[in-house]
């Protein structure tokens, strides 16, 4: 064992001391938070949780990091979800449909046709909506963080172009393991396959479905236009992503720290929405150059149409029909 002399001993003393008053006075406990998103490592989600972990360490003088595990390494969205609600992951990002198992303000954020554009739900989500979901969380195990944008989400397959709801009559389209989502494909007349995120490009390769519904860097990021050669610009949700942390991990933060993770979170939404437009914008040309039928001029009247169903079944949620009601009124 080393000797300390009496200068490097009351250094160490004082180094000690430091670090008691910090967890004394902050309440805090230094630690490494585990991070999960399905996307891959250059994504802009992934990127944009990264880019909170260096404002958390910064912040919080390197007390705090976020190690963040990309490319579904910590299982599907579906599995992620479960465990961060259990504690055993502390951060997700995730789409809305899904984690609409759970928090039933999420569904109504994945319902079909509900924005008219992306800056009409950016609108929704900056205001004071965004801010009451995002707080709807805690009694279901998570606490919100913010929302990232995830596009709008069209149809595509490898059989036949769609232009109209005729066409994707019998066609066998992936879905989000999310009852809402089968409930819209069923309604537009396809047969829906709820598949994990991560099945879908074999799926696709194999003809075991014919075709999926997703934005367009997810389209051209998984090579699913590889074999989809036909996408029709439906934009039938708008859904976000959403970041949350599993309450056990919420409830670890101090006061202080809890401050900083709310404000970096908010900052990366920023940080993600910049990414995201250049994203989309070389997915969309890179599908182009690759050949593929884009559909753009359909009449989304019998499409909207079609959801009469899913509307009135919503509608009979009091809670839901409200939201809805004043999603829409926001200009």
């Amino acid at each position: 064992m080393p000797v300390l002399n009496r200068a490097e001993s009351s250094r160490t003393g004082v180094i000690f001391v430091a670090l008691l008053l910090t967890v004394w006075t902050t309440g805090a406990v230094a630690r490494e938070f585990r991070a999960a998103d399905t996307q891959a490592e250059n994504y802009p989600t992934v990127q944009a949780l990264r880019y909170m972990g260096a404002l958390i360490a910064e912040r919080s003088g390197g007390r705090h990091e976020i190690k963040v595990f990309h490319s579904r390494q910590l299982g599907e969205e579906k599995e992620t979800i479960e465990q961060t609600r259990a504690g055993a992951i502390d951060l997700n990002r995730t789409n809305v449909a899904l984690i609409g198992n759970f928090v039933p303000a999420m569904n109504v954020l994945a319902m079909p046709f509900l924005f008219r554009s992306i800056e009409h739900m950016q609108n929704v989500l900056d205001g004071p909506i965004g801010s009451e979901i995002l707080n709807s969380f805690e009694p279901y195990g998570f606490v919100g963080l913010c929302f990232y944008d995830s596009g709008a989400r069209s149809i595509y397959n490898g059989v036949r172009p769609v232009r109209s709801v005729a066409d994707l009559r019998g066609l066998r389209i992936r879905v989000q393991q999310s009852e809402l989502m089968s409930q819209m494909m069923r309604a537009l007349g396809a047969e829906p396959v709820e598949l994990p995120y991560g099945q879908v490009l074999t799926g696709l390769a194999n003809h075991l479905i014919d075709g999926a519904e997703n934005n367009w860097p997810s389209f051209v990021t998984t090579d699913h236009y590889k074999h989809a050669g036909h996408y029709t610009l439906t934009e039938h949700t708008m859904s976000p992503e959403v970041l949350v942390i599993s309450l056990k991990a919420w409830q670890s933060l101090s006061p202080d720290d809890r401050i900083i993770f709310r404000e970096a979170a908010q900052r990366s939404s920023r940080f993600m929405r910049e990414k995201w437009r250049d994203l989309e914008e070389q997915s969309q040309r890179k599908a182009q150059d690759a050949g593929v039928t884009i559909v753009k001029d359909i009449d989304r009247k019998p499409f909207e149409e079609a959801m009469a169903a899913i509307y009135a079944k919503a509608g009979r949620d009091p809670a839901a029909a409200a939201l809805i009601e004043r999603i829409r009124k926001v200009e």
